[in-house]
């Protein structure tokens, strides 16, 4: 009796607890899938294809939004200096001249050497057979060539000493150039070393040269301290720093090139002062400076390239 006595009071003492609530199922955000979707793709068409508008930029950073660089005034040309501005001039006329019509166009191969031509037999082979397309101009800067080849005779211009690394190389060029030049009918100017052979026929070369009509120079920048480190400001404002190269002063030119080298005094002026060989520095002292000028067709501007070996 004391035992169920004691059951039902403590019955009575106990609390009943509610039931498990059912929750109905949750909705999945949908919706933000959906939006970050669109944002998505929208961001991504925004990159591929960037505004052109003014107001786009604003909104979008492209690297065709050039709305800041548009605002700003054009930065002011230089005055030319009146060596410069008669330069120009000169090269704008000379680039405008109709080219000299020729019924028999010649190639003439300058020769520039301290003496006698090493392969000038092999260079007899190349020759022959064309003897109406081509003409020879040997510079020697040391002793009187003996030649072994009929097309070598008689073919020595006035010669003067040559230092390699000095202005006298320039020299020898323009000399070789402004020979030439007498001639009509050559069209094309080849600077060859007495090392120089041919490797392709008379033909293939001609041909080439003559239906290009271009000239072929040695042109590259070079960062280092032997290249665009050689650099002076003594050449401003005619030399800027952005149209320095560095190359070799092998080269074949049109006649209008040639003619502008050889009418030029402003920028050969500025190499015979300014571009010199130091001996006390052993890295310059087996550098020599050389050039050719490259004009632009198109806007009938002239780029001055300066070349090393």
């Amino acid at each position: 009796m004391k035992t169920d006595k004691a059951w039902r009071l403590g019955m009575g003492d106990m609390q009943v607890l509610p039931g498990p609530r059912h929750r109905p199922p949750l909705k999945r955000p949908i919706w933000i899938i959906v939006m970050v979707s669109l944002v998505s793709v929208f961001l991504v068409c925004a990159y591929i294809y960037p505004p052109q508008s003014r107001t786009s930029c604003y909104v979008f950073s492209s690297r065709s939004c050039n709305v800041i660089s548009d605002w700003l005034p054009p930065a002011p040309a230089r005055e030319y200096t009146d060596d410069e501005l008669a330069s120009r001039i000169l090269v704008r006329e000379i680039l405008s001249m109709p080219p000299v019509q020729s019924k028999n166009a010649k190639i003439a191969f300058m020769f520039l050497s301290t003496g006698s031509l090493h392969f000038e037999k092999l260079w007899d082979k190349f020759f022959h057979g064309h003897e109406e397309r081509f003409s020879v101009y040997v510079h020697a800067s040391k002793e009187k060539p003996v030649h072994v080849s009929r097309y070598f005779i008689n073919r020595d211009i006035r010669s003067e000493q040559v230092i390699w690394g000095k202005i006298t190389m320039i020299d020898a060029e323009r000399r070789l150039l402004a020979n030439a030049l007498k001639d009509p009918d050559n069209q094309h100017f080849v600077l060859l070393s007495d090392s120089c052979v041919p490797l392709r026929s008379f033909d293939y070369v001609y041909n080439y040269l003559m239906y290009s009509n271009i000239s072929f120079v040695d042109s590259f920048v070079d960062p280092g301290p032997h290249g665009n480190g050689r650099y002076t400001e003594h050449m401003l404002p005619e030399i800027e720093m952005k149209d320095f190269r560095k190359g070799a002063q092998w080269f074949t030119m049109t006649r209008q090139h040639a003619l502008i080298v050889v009418a030029d005094s402003l920028y050969y002026s500025i190499f015979r002062d300014y571009c010199k060989v130091f001996l006390f520095n052993p890295y310059l002292a087996y550098t020599h400076c050389s050039f050719v000028y490259v004009c632009s067709l198109s806007r009938c501007n002239m780029f001055v390239l300066y070349f090393w070996s």
